[in-house]
């Protein structure tokens, strides 16, 4: 596949492909050895789109263990406006170009690389050989080959790295997990998952152009459909096969619209998973031996709800996704807490994505997963 360069990123960005700007940051805080002060790790963003200015920027306000320290942009109006928002130094401020010059800074502990998909290995390679611990945005790359090479590159560098799995951190996937694990309502028999949202932007956006997104839903929302089905089940999945739709194909020139695919697993549960640029869905659906439980909604950014077949529901006070996300990576690189989304993760759900787009080039034929040495269930 050939990929976008940073410098033809940077014109995309100044061209309207990213969002705006916003604020805040706090270099210090009651920390991790109870009343003892602790410098927070320092988080740099690279790339200021809606993610990072809507969901990241602001979590990093609320995280007890890491702040936002530095940015990484193509625009110079960001720059000026994310500097008095969150009174960024300039010395922490880079384009794509000087990105490497960040090896300097001792204020940037952790690079977290929100750009578009076929970006994500070469800026995570290279935040690794820059001596900084790595977060590469969901998913981890556009291709199993591109993951190793991230893995490889961290574990050279001796740095850690965690993929933006947001709801790995997220309390009602534990307790999803918990139930699973505990058999609260027997073994499970049947997972339904639907990750899912109908595009009316723009035709032009990044994530409908496959050089920069390296596939539409699948890579897109259905990498959370791929981990419901996972932990839903609690084990990884021994075989797939899948079906492709589309209903707009002068919208979706270029990228999958919807996708259904199937999970076999060696406990003999099965799994649906659905995911779409031209549909809602978002819930998560376990059938069990004695009842069942589900989320609905299952993957936004929250408030989540839940409820079961006893009559009870499942229910969290709202916390950030992203604030739990990155508090958790922090607790990972200082206390060596569990890193709850490894790269390990990351390849795995790409092996199960080309897969799935295999199984789809072959006609709904099944495709034999081999995931069973992985080690990463969740």
């Amino acid at each position: 596949m050939k990929h976008y360069t940073r410098r033809n990123f940077g014109k995309l960005a100044t061209t309207g492909f990213f969002g705006a700007a916003v604020f805040g940051s706090v270099p210090l805080a009651m920390g991790l050895n109870k009343g003892n002060e602790t410098k927070k790790l320092g988080v740099a963003l690279v790339g200021l789109g809606s993610y990072s200015t809507y969901q990241l920027a602001p979590a990093l306000v609320q995280t007890e263990h890491c702040y936002l320290a530095g940015i990484v942009t193509g625009t110079k109006e960001k720059e000026a406006a994310w500097a008095n928002k969150y009174n960024i130094p300039k010395k922490n401020i880079y384009n794509y170009e000087n990105f490497d010059a960040i090896a300097n800074n001792d204020d940037i502990d952790i690079v977290y690389v929100v750009l578009p998909n076929s970006m994500h290995a070469d800026f995570s390679i290279r935040a690794a050989k820059a001596g900084k611990h790595v977060i590469c945005e969901k998913p981890m790359a556009v291709s199993v080959e591109e993951c190793d090479a991230i893995m490889a590159a961290c574990k050279k560098a001796d740095v850690k790295l965690s993929v933006g799995y947001r709801m790995q951190s997220d309390p009602y996937t534990q307790e999803v997990k918990k139930y699973v694990r505990e058999k609260t309502f027997g073994d499970v028999h049947f997972v339904s998952s639907d990750a899912a949202y109908i595009s009316r932007g723009n035709p032009d956006q990044w994530r409908l152009n496959k050089k920069l997104s390296g596939g539409g839903a699948l890579l897109n929302m259905g990498v959370y459909a791929i981990q419901t089905s996972i932990y839903g089940v609690g084990e990884n999945p021994t075989s797939v096969s899948a079906q492709e739709f589309s209903t707009r194909p002068e919208y979706f020139k270029d990228t999958d619209e919807t996708i259904t695919a199937q999970f076999t697993f060696n406990n003999g549960a099965v799994a649906h998973m659905m995911t779409s640029h031209n549909a809602n869905g978002n819930r998560l659906k376990v059938h069990c031996s004695n009842g069942w439980f589900e989320l609905d909604p299952a993957h936004n950014y929250g408030p989540i709800n839940g409820r079961t077949s006893k009559g009870n529901t499942i229910s969290f006070p709202h916390q950030s996704q992203q604030a739990l996300q990155m508090d958790d990576f922090a607790r990972h690189i200082l206390l060596g807490a569990k890193n709850v989304a490894p790269g390990e993760m990351g390849k795995r759900d790409m092996i199960i994505a080309e897969a799935i787009y295999a199984s789809i080039t072959n006609g709904g034929k099944t495709q034999p997963l081999n995931l069973g040495t992985m080690g990463i269930v969740g």
